[in-house]
């Protein structure tokens, strides 16, 4: 689980923005940085889930890859926004604050709630036929993405909200 404290790893894109942040910071500037997780959901939003959803009900039927234990972080859009409102009022300079509303859904959770959204079966295939299932988003929709938000919700008193969103399924 990535915490707050953890630096990024070389091989991350966001390696670059925190190491500027880090040199700001250390020249006396106020730098922050946010880190928000892959999946950012909200009313009108085009990436990960509404994908997942298309796919869902495009085929007839909502599918995750073996037990569907991955996990995945999240955060509605409208919760990151008012995490960086309360960064700005209440942050430290040189922080990290994580913007995960969710640490760790399992990605059959995610697949059941497309599933009763939609009235479509909700089932287990295999990794091989899941990443044909899913094509070009397979890997994503396979990979563990687990967070932690601990210490950015003491802090700042930050909190979110769920996938479980009417909007996304035309409600």
């Amino acid at each position: 689980m990535t915490t707050e404290q953890d630096a990024p790893s070389a091989a991350s894109p966001r390696i670059a923005s925190e190491e500027a942040a880090a040199a700001a910071a250390s020249r006396g500037v106020r730098a922050i940085v946010i880190r928000l997780p892959p999946s950012v959901h909200g009313d009108g939003d085009h990436g990960f889930v509404p994908l997942l959803i298309g796919i869902a009900r495009a085929k007839g039927l909502s599918v995750y890859a073996g037990e569907g234990g991955n996990l995945w972080a999240a955060v509605h859009r409208l919760d990151a926004a008012r995490l960086y409102r309360l960064a700005l009022e209440k942050g430290k300079a040189g922080i990290r604050y994580h913007g995960v509303a969710e640490e760790g859904v399992r990605f059959r959770e995610i697949a059941e709630v497309i599933s009763r959204r939609l009235n479509v079966p909700v089932v287990s295939k295999s990794p091989e036929e899941a990443a044909v299932h899913f094509g070009w988003i397979a890997y994503f929709a396979a990979m563990d993405n687990l967070a932690s938000s601990k210490r950015t919700r003491e802090e700042l008193g930050w909190k979110g909200a769920d996938i479980d969103r009417p909007v996304y399924f035309g409600g």
